[in-house]
């Protein structure tokens, strides 16, 4: 019975996998798709590490597993995201390389998926999956906001920040139940949105 069951289990897994990689592949190309018809302010959305970040975040969050295979589905999320997006634009006549993204997508995917998981649980895991992913929204929101908005509009970096707080609100009054883990969830975000905010500087100039 034993193994009937653990059987059950990895076959479980193992369609999700292919599921949440056939997910990343159709929303990618969705995206590719997406740069044409959404308005300029939104445009953003369809090739930003926050659009991407929230679309595997949706993904994952709709499985059901433990810790582990969510690290992986959310790497293999987000690379397929991208990879979705990369070979339909290049199918639509717009080559693209999108190398970085992709090494994002296998150093951060795994983080993405924990913190899809645990941002509805309590405690210490809700304050680090909020860190995660609300850092993650509103450190490309400021990014966007100070760096490039002259050129794509404030709209979608305004509308990424908002998504952030309110994700950072939700998490410390439904799943946060005292004061200092409150306060360490809003310094776990503060420190994610700068340590992107960063990166995504640092990454820009070496791309330039």
């Amino acid at each position: 019975m034993r193994r009937d069951t653990r059987d059950a289990s990895i076959q479980r897994l193992t369609v999700l996998l292919l599921l949440v990689a056939a997910g990343g592949v159709l929303l990618g190309g969705a995206t590719s798709f997406a740069q044409t018809f959404l308005p300029d302010a939104l445009q953003p959305f369809a090739n930003s590490a926050s659009g991407w970040t929230l679309l595997t975040a949706l993904m994952v969050a709709a499985c059901r597993a433990r810790t582990l295979p969510f690290a992986v589905y959310g790497a293999v999320s987000f690379v397929m995201l991208v990879l979705g997006y990369q070979v339909v634009s290049g199918l639509r006549g717009f080559p693209t390389s999108e190398t970085l993204f992709l090494i994002a997508g296998i150093l951060v995917g795994p983080f993405v998926g924990i913190a899809a998981s645990w941002l509805n649980r309590d405690g210490w895991r809700a304050m680090i999956g909020c860190g995660v992913l609300a850092g993650i929204a509103i450190g490309e929101g400021v990014y966007g906001l100070t760096l490039v908005a002259d050129t794509t509009g404030y709209l979608y970096w305004t509308v990424i920040c908002v998504v952030g707080v309110g994700m950072l609100f939700t998490t410390a009054v439904r799943r946060l139940h005292s004061w200092p883990a409150r306060l360490t969830a809003t310094a776990l975000v503060a420190l994610v949105g700068a340590a992107f905010y960063f990166t995504y500087i640092w990454a820009g100039q070496l791309g330039a």
